[in-house]
């Protein structure tokens, strides 16, 4: 586990799951069959309970040029800069509960902003951050 710090501020555009967990996948599929890949975007998976509804799940692309979330008719909101804590996993497909165990873990610290979202950042290879911002 490791605090990193987010300088800035992301505006990420998404499609929301249908279910979660068991729509997290197609949510994923479906971003990426509406956006270009790039290597120089960042991907996300996004989430928290809200309304009353359970958890709510956004898989997620950082918007490289404004007007983009537009374009492609999907909603958007902003990931705030500041300070998360963070478990990498390495090559997470071999595991994929790894995510849940580590988001477990990281919900019982103290002092996580009861605003934020657990986030998901996959890197470009096989890895992904699982964050939490703090107060």
């Amino acid at each position: 586990m490791e605090k990193i710090r987010m300088e800035k501020e992301i505006k990420v555009f998404y499609v929301t799951a249908k279910s979660f967990p068991e729509g997290i996948q197609e949510a994923h599929q479906k971003l990426h069959s509406l956006i270009p890949f790039s290597n120089d975007r960042k991907y996300f998976g996004i989430s928290r309970p809200e309304q009353g509804s359970g958890i709510i799940y956004r898989a997620a692309a950082e918007e490289l040029e404004q007007g983009e979330a537009e374009r492609f008719r999907l909603e958007t909101l902003v990931l705030k800069k500041g300070d998360y804590m963070s478990i990498t996993i390495k090559d997470y497909a071999k595991d994929i509960m790894s995510i849940d165990r580590a988001f477990k873990e990281l919900l019982a610290l103290p002092d996580l902003d009861p605003q934020g979202y657990c986030v998901e950042w996959y890197d470009q290879g096989k890895d992904v951050k699982c964050m939490i911002r703090l107060k």
